[in-house]
């Protein structure tokens, strides 16, 4: 078992968290690794990670930029049966890793996933809690699920193989790859399960705790969704059947966020604004997707949207 974690220019935050992923790969009862895949060219967290010392840790650096290619990278880098993604802004809870390999023990599905749980360095303020914006689904140990994002997800990696499946590089920088990478899979090789207890803690920094952010994050989220289900349409046809059930879909959001929010305005509910507006613009990002309007939320200053 191979357990990577992606890192680019977050030092504090992959030497908090290497010690967590060692504790867990030391309890299971196989032999496990922990692969640092560092998405910047310098090279600072490959060396800090090598720097760490440990005979369970190794350090590759991947140069191309974008999420999309580290991830592949730490595909073309486990030499195991089984890879799991952690990102390193994240740290799991006791038993994490040995909760996610005994789910995939009991019916060997192509994947398991477990739920992520976000803290705070600073509490966000009353408007963001009230509309949810950091709260993600969950749900019941063993239930099927055909998407999931790389921040807490275990793979069987001969099926991957076996379909051919990557991590598609035009989404590096605007997000959306996993969900593509997880909806192909599914497709392929059946669905994933969901592990409850296998919590990891997601640590949202001060600059992420604003309402432009989770504003423009609601947007990507929309955006990627429209742009992934236009990726997996095959032929002229169905990507115009799609591009036409997205745009519906979009307005239809447009439309029932635009009323909520008016109906808080009226009666003065921040629930019903802040809810409305994370809607409608999730709404707005669907339909802007479906047109081939991308959103570079990870651009850097050295690459192109």
């Amino acid at each position: 078992m191979v357990l990577a974690v992606l890192t680019y220019r977050r030092p504090d935050d992959l030497a908090a968290v290497l010690p967590l992923l060692i504790e867990q790969v030391e309890a299971v009862d196989v032999a496990a690794t922990v692969l640092v895949v560092d998405n910047d060219a310098a090279g600072a967290g490959a060396a800090a990670a090598t720097a760490f010392g440990h005979l369970l840790v190794r350090a590759v650096v991947e140069p191309r930029p974008g999420i999309a290619a580290a991830r592949n990278r730490a595909l073309d880098e486990a030499d195991a049966d089984l890879l799991v993604f952690i990102d390193d802004d994240e740290r799991p809870s006791p038993n994490w890793l040995s909760l996610l390999l005994e789910t995939y023990r009991r019916s060997r599905p192509a994947g398991v996933v477990g739920p992520v749980i976000s803290e705070f360095e600073i509490e966000p303020d009353a408007w963001i809690t009230a509309g949810g914006f950091f709260v993600r689904q969950r749900h019941t140990t063993g239930t099927r699920v055909d998407v999931a994002a790389t921040n807490n997800l275990l793979l069987e990696l001969r099926r991957v193989r076996e379909l051919g499946v990557r991590f598609d590089e035009r989404f590096g920088i605007t997000g959306g790859s996993d969900t593509l990478f997880t909806r192909q899979l599914t497709a392929g090789a059946g669905p994933l399960v969901w592990c409850d207890e296998a919590m990891v803690v997601d640590v949202v920094p001060a600059s992420r705790v604003s309402r432009r952010w989770v504003v423009r994050r609601s947007y990507r989220f929309g955006n990627a969704w429209s742009r992934t289900s236009i990726a997996l349409s095959h032929g002229r046809v169905a990507r115009v059947g799609t591009r036409a059930r997205l745009t519906g879909s979009g307005i239809a959001r447009i439309a029932a966020g635009g009323v909520r929010w008016m109906v808080g305005v009226l009666t003065r509910s921040m629930t019903h604004r802040a809810r409305g507006t994370r809607t409608w613009v999730r709404g707005l990002g669907m339909v802007a997707g479906a047109w081939g309007i991308v959103f570079a939320e990870y651009a850097r200053p050295s690459a192109s949207s």
